[in-house]
């Protein structure tokens, strides 16, 4: 019954989101800091609590093939242009591919080292990089790897890279796997992409990177524990 539990919860939520996402556009406009406290404060943390609730998942041995034919199951329905499930593919297939990557992490001095150096090349990436090229001439190819939020009441959304659900799920599973705080873990990364995209609106931006909030997620709440580890490595320090 315990296993039972989040699963069933997962479906509901899954459901929940699913009609939010087929209706959105149907729903009165809230404005803009509206939109933006709906997404940061609702959800966003509902898309995320289902990784929070498929972490038991992590330890299963085919992570990886699953977490391929998701991706490949994005594909072929963002093909036939059913893209609310291909939207809910794409974070799946993230994943369950960056709890795969995870399992190569045989420290957690590991993940706080990737940790340390992906919002550079995140940041470079954005402001200068392949995606800046790409969401600047290539929108539409953005928009087929990413993750969609649509934007209550209106034909829009706020969208995060295929990265991005990547490494929130390799930085919640590295919460699990080490064992830090998990559920602290999932808030900060929520709380650090929900204040990305509300400075992005603030400064009238047209993006900003968000691995740099991912990876303060995961680095925050855990630093004493973190610091613990670094300084006596020989098994897990207790959330």
């Amino acid at each position: 019954m315990v296993g039972r539990a989040p699963a069933l919860l997962g479906l509901v939520l899954f459901g929940l989101l699913v009609a939010y996402y087929e209706t959105s556009e149907r729903w009165p406009r809230l404005g803009l800091w509206g939109d933006v406290a709906w997404i940061a404060c609702v959800l966003m943390p509902a898309v995320f609590a289902l990784v929070l609730l498929a972490l038991p998942l992590r330890r299963r041995r085919e992570v990886l093939p699953a977490g391929i034919a998701f991706v490949l199951l994005a594909v072929v329905l963002t093909v036939v242009h059913a893209d609310v499930f291909a939207n809910f593919a794409r974070l799946a297939g993230a994943t369950l591919l960056g709890w795969w990557f995870l399992e190569w992490f045989e420290e957690a001095s590991w993940v706080v080292l990737v940790a340390l150096v992906i919002p550079w090349i995140d940041a470079y990436s954005v402001w200068r990089g392949p995606t800046k090229q790409i969401v600047s001439h290539h929108e539409q190819v953005f928009t087929w790897v990413s993750f969609a939020f649509p934007i209550w009441g209106e034909h829009a959304a706020a969208n995060l890279g295929f990265p991005d659900l990547l490494f929130f799920a390799l930085f919640l599973g590295a919460a699990d796997r080490f064992g830090l705080r998990v559920v602290w873990t999932y808030l900060c990364l929520v709380a650090g992409l929900g204040g990305t995209i509300a400075i992005t609106v603030w400064l009238n931006l047209s993006g900003l990177p968000a691995l740099p909030a991912v990876s303060l997620g995961l680095l925050v709440p855990n630093a004493d524990l973190l610091w613990r580890r670094a300084r006596r490595p020989s098994g897990p320090v207790g959330a």
